[in-house]
């Protein structure tokens, strides 16, 4: 796809073209577009948020998840906790656990107890 197309199917889809944001959604998942997926989670996209936060935990990048978690995403705030227990990155499941998050509550008092 040119820059031209790319360009074509954003205006397309900010002007309410739902094939064309399923498309844009599509194709930036292809790329590994985080900062496309990024720019439309947060223009309240919800299934750019849920393949941006795959994409994110795929690529284990927990700065992205902690961002969504912290936003009010319960799906990214599981996510940043699996991926911080694969870790063993007690920092994080203590702060998420502080927040008050039980889910990483419990996770972190198996680690700790291991």
């Amino acid at each position: 796809m040119t820059d031209n197309d790319l360009s074509a199917l954003r205006d397309r889809a900010e002007r309410g073209d739902a094939i064309a944001l399923d498309e844009l959604i599509q194709l930036a998942v292809e790329r590994g577009d985080m900062g496309e997926l990024r720019r439309l989670a947060d223009g309240g996209n919800s299934d750019a948020v849920d393949e941006l936060i795959q994409l994110a935990g795929e690529l284990g990048d927990m700065d992205e998840l902690r961002r969504l978690a912290d936003g009010g995403s319960t799906d990214a705030a599981d996510q940043l906790i699996e991926l911080a227990t694969e870790r063993d990155d007690l920092d994080e499941l203590r702060r998420l656990a502080d927040l008050g998050n039980t889910t990483a509550a419990e996770q972190l008092t198996e680690l700790t107890a291991e």
